[in-house]
């Protein structure tokens, strides 16, 4: 089976469910084609066998050993094809669902990267996490079965001309009422369809809830609000129990049905077939044949009903892919727009003025703003007016200004890997004053960081955060409270030794730390209004402003 690309031209059509799922069988469509045609062809020789053991039979009763030997050489070469074609079909059904389900992945992925910080914004992390979860197996199902619906579909086909040859009342029985016996499940799918996808709602959000509480696991454990989060969870998680129930009461109905309704439809066959015989309009070989029929006709009918239930799922599930592929970033990225040139960085929501090549420092009176005045400068916030060298980020190229303008703050996760790999081979750990760090671990850099990196504390992480961002050594790089988690020693070596690593660089640190602030070429204190109410060095502004020296002294004379 071929590769699947990490990335392909063309874009999933977002405009419906049912339009994506059919761009995902145009992208593996020569993987459909090839599951459909081993899935016709092994129910269809599953189909022949019935028509060939019918024809033995009355080989047998004549005593026609000449047509007995070809009926069992017609059922061997039949079981040999059904082998052959079942072990290929069920290959071509697993490639086509993990293609679809990890395209899927992909083309989510890649919405999130496009939609960049945004993302968090405008949809729950749970919602993302059930798509690489739940959707992945419910779309991947949903191409899986189209081999064995087609091949279903082909079969019956087949049959009802066998028996309309043999009997025409017997193959109007088949072709009249496989169609009633799909139509009457059909009532139970849509009553189905809504309930899943009420439950995949509710679903998606207590998964959203569940990666809050495990990410605040250390808050809430501070604050003592463990109980308060439990009994949250408890409610939510009883709204998808009774969900999940409702689904399972139409669910059970739907699968009664497929065993009621062709069992009956096996029974009234054979019935009809056995009263055929005895007036003599079929021969006893026919009979059997019949009979096979009806038996084997319970798995393709069962097939079709799976097939329904499987694409019923694979919508819900691709609905709500395409709710996320639906959104549009707060910046899109024009190719035709204006080069980045290095220069002074503004921010004239706030009135910050950044110098190029200085350590800036700004220090506010509401903590809300810093986090806004950061996302702001690194083009992170819709509606960011910020300028460099006077242009307007929002006019230059974004990659160019993601390369140029670089924002670390606490919300920064570790990934999974060699701690050498994440720190850029560990230059700057001096500069984050992390080298203790890495000295106590059992391997070095060569240490596998764990899932967050939930093995180290909240101080180490923010150092060796502090020292990921250092190696990336950006033009401009946005620090938020680099030094919130770490303790007044470990501070202080940080604040000596930040403004060497970002020499000639332009470097804007967002704190109210006394040490930091003492370090910075400048400050700027942004008042309880988000404007900039005073600039000057540190010690300046703690003689002249007396509002920052109750900020930044925290409230101490």
């Amino acid at each position: 089976m071929r590769r699947l690309p990490l990335a392909e031209p063309g874009e999933p059509d977002s405009r419906s469910a049912a339009r994506y799922l059919i761009w995902i069988a145009r992208k593996q469509f020569s993987l459909i084609a090839g599951g459909v045609c081993f899935g016709v062809l092994w129910m269809v020789s599953q189909a022949l066998v019935p028509a060939a053991i019918g024809a033995g039979v009355d080989a047998l009763t004549r005593g026609d050993k000449t047509r007995l030997g070809w009926a069992a050489a017609t059922v061997l070469g039949l079981g040999a094809a059904t082998a052959f074609s079942g072990i290929m079909r069920h290959r071509f059904a697993v490639s086509n669902f993990l293609s679809a389900g990890f395209r899927t992945m992909q083309v989510t992925v890649r919405q999130a990267a496009r939609l960049g910080a945004g993302l968090q914004r405008r949809v729950a992390t749970g919602e993302v996490v059930s798509i690489g979860t739940s959707d992945f197996d419910q779309v991947g199902l949903a191409m899986d079965i189209t081999a064995r619906g087609f091949g279903s579909v082909v079969a019956i086909v087949v049959v009802s001309v066998l028996l309309l040859r043999v009997s025409v009342p017997l193959g109007l029985v088949v072709v009249i009422g496989v169609p009633v016996l799909v139509a009457v499940v059909g009532v139970l799918l849509r009553p189905l369809h809504h309930r899943r996808r009420h439950q995949r709602q509710l679903a998606g959000e207590l998964t959203g809830r569940v990666a809050d509480i495990v990410a605040g696991l250390r808050v809430l454990r501070g604050v003592g609000g463990e109980a308060a989060f439990s009994v949250r969870y408890r409610t939510e998680s009883q709204r998808v129990r009774f969900a999940g129930v409702r689904v399972a009461r139409v669910e059970s109905m739907l699968e009664a049905a497929q065993i009621l309704l062709p069992g009956c439809f096996v029974a009234l066959v054979t019935w009809l077939g056995a009263r055929f015989a005895v007036a003599g309009r079929i021969s006893p070989g026919e009979l059997v044949a019949f009979y096979a029929y009806a038996a084997f006709l319970i798995a393709p009918l069962r097939t079709l009903t799976e097939f329904a239930d499987r694409v019923i799922r694979g919508l819900v599930s691709a609905r709500r892919v395409v709710d996320v592929l639906r959104l549009e970033p707060d910046f899109v990225h024009d190719p035709a727009a204006a080069a980045l040139e290095p220069g002074d960085l503004e921010d004239p929501d706030s009135g910050l003025f950044v110098k190029a090549g200085v350590l800036t420092a700004v220090a506010v009176a509401r903590p809300g703003d810093a986090a806004a005045i950061a996302d702001r400068l690194a083009l992170l916030a819709p509606g960011s007016a910020a300028r460099l060298c006077g242009v307007p980020l929002r006019e230059m190229r974004l990659e160019d200004v993601r390369r140029h303008i670089v924002l670390a703050d606490n919300d920064g996760r570790l990934f999974r890997g060699a701690l050498g790999e994440e720190l850029g081979g560990g230059a700057t750990l001096d500069a984050a004053a992390a080298g203790d760090i890495v000295d106590g671990l059992p391997d070095g850099l060569d240490t596998e960081i764990a899932e967050r990196g939930r093995d180290f504390s909240g101080g180490q992480q923010q150092r060796l955060r502090l020292a990921r961002a250092l190696a990336l050594d950006p033009p401009v790089l946005v620090l938020v409270e680099p030094t919130s988690a770490v303790d007044a020693h470990t501070e202080a070596r940080i604040a000596d030794r930040l403004p060497q690593a970002r020499a000639g660089r332009t470097t804007v640190v967002c704190t109210t730390s006394p040490l930091l602030l003492d370090r910075a070429d400048t400050v700027a204190f942004v008042g309880a209004d988000g404007r900039v109410a005073a600039t000057g060095p540190h010690r300046v502004l703690l003689d002249g402003c007396p509002e920052y020296a109750s900020i930044v002294n925290r409230g101490e004379d």
